[in-house]
């Protein structure tokens, strides 16, 4: 071995890594604090302060996934040509826009606007940009890399979600807004500046010829990459749509203020669950531990379906959230071991992107099920059903991996 290849070698699940991780959680916050927990609080402040219809609200919303989603599938080639730290600096300026525009909407229309630039903002700080950001530091460590990283998504749900709340009672919905644009951008834009413009030496060159990666249509049609793609696109669709009703479903048997602390409680279970994933999983197999994962929310799903008691809803609780942050950080780890490390970026991409066109519809879904039924016995059988179902797919992919 060269001395150069022992040098990048050496970079690898290293101090320097170890620091791009510690970034990574830190815009994994904001990312998700700003794009996946800000639109549910918008939903419910647009409707309030103007009298704007739900569905036209949650139409918005919808479009908002859609449009990150579509913009997801192409992020592999926006980091070739411009670089992993100005797509990053981009996507933080795009989110704070975003922020702006929604609080600041005074007309229908004007959501147009605000969902496009919320889904740039969006795109840039989600599942696939926080794997282009750590996955090329790491081998060995990549899992608990990885956890570290996506931790902080569920951490911004819990900062973000009562921060929001607390500025727009203080202050009004538009500034909130601009306080929360104000604050992404100063902290993102610097971390991603200082820490993510250089790559590891192996990435930045030398070690010869890289292998050409396969185009779009040549992994979607690989049976492993569809067995991947189908089972968390399921697994997250049950996932959102009985995350987005689980306050309305425990409201009736805890009370608003105790129900919400039980959301809380799910939350903290899956920075649990993703932390004891990543230090566990090692060189186990990886499509059965998803499986296993799977399994285990579809237990909780259950309980929250048919559970009348505390004991039983809060134990649903559990199970449900300690699989619910490894349906995001198990994807890239799953695509390591199974697909070239050329094809691995564009592989995580495709999958956030199709995993985020298909939850994109699941809060209706589950809403519309609640209506037809009277309760939400359907909504969460259907989530414990589809559950298992993921399951069945993604340990039946390890015939191809």
């Amino acid at each position: 071995m060269s001395i150069e290849s022992a040098s990048a070698t050496s970079e690898r699940d290293g101090p320097a890594g170890w620091r791009v991780a510690r970034v990574a959680f830190v815009i994994a916050v904001f990312g998700w604090g700003v794009g996946f927990y800000g639109p549910g609080v918008y939903l419910a402040a647009l409707h309030e302060s103007h009298g704007w219809p739900i569905s036209t609200v949650s139409a918005a919303i919808t479009a908002h996934y859609l449009t990150s989603a579509a913009l997801i599938a192409v992020l592999p080639d926006a980091y070739r040509r411009f670089g992993v730290v100005r797509v990053t600096i981009a996507g933080a300026v795009f989110a704070a826009a975003g922020a702006v525009a929604w609080t600041a909407a005074g007309e229908v229309w004007q959501l147009l606007p605000a969902l496009l630039l919320s889904g740039l903002g969006w795109s840039a700080m989600s599942g696939a940009a926080l794997n282009a950001m750590v996955a090329p530091w790491f081998d060995r460590d990549r899992p608990k890399a990885m956890s570290t990283a996506f931790n902080g998504a569920s951490i911004g749900g819990l900062l973000f979600t009562p921060l929001w709340a607390a500025l727009i009672a203080t202050v009004g919905l538009p500034a909130a807004g601009m306080l929360v644009a104000a604050a992404t951008v100063v902290v993102v834009c610097p971390l991603a500046w200082i820490f993510l413009s250089r790559p590891p030496r192996a990435e930045a060159g030398g070690g010869g010829k890289a292998a050409a990666p396969l185009s779009r249509r040549e992994l979607v049609r690989q049976p492993r990459f569809i067995t991947l793609s189908a089972a968390f696109a399921l697994g997250l669709f049950a996932q959102i749509g009985l995350f987005a009703h689980l306050i309305s479903r425990l409201t009736p048997t805890f009370g608003d203020t105790m129900a919400a602390l039980a959301v809380s409680l799910a939350t903290l279970c899956a920075v649990v669950g993703r932390t004891i994933m990543g230090r566990a999983l090692g060189a186990h197999d990886r499509r059965v531990a998803a499986a296993a994962n799977f399994v285990m929310q579809a237990a909780g799903s259950l309980l929250l379906a048919f559970g009348g008691g505390l004991p039983l809803l809060v134990a649903g609780c559990v199970l449900f959230g300690l699989g619910v942050g490894n349906l995001t950080s198990l994807p890239p780890l799953i695509a390591q071991r199974e697909f070239r490390a050329a094809d691995v970026g564009m592989v995580v991409a495709l999958v956030t992107a199709i995993n985020q066109a298909v939850f994109a519809f699941a809060p209706a879904v589950f809403g519309a099920l609640r209506d037809l039924g009277g309760s939400y016995i359907a909504a969460f059988l259907l989530a414990a059903t589809v559950q298992v179902v993921a399951a069945a797919i993604v340990a039946a992919g390890r015939r191809f991996s």
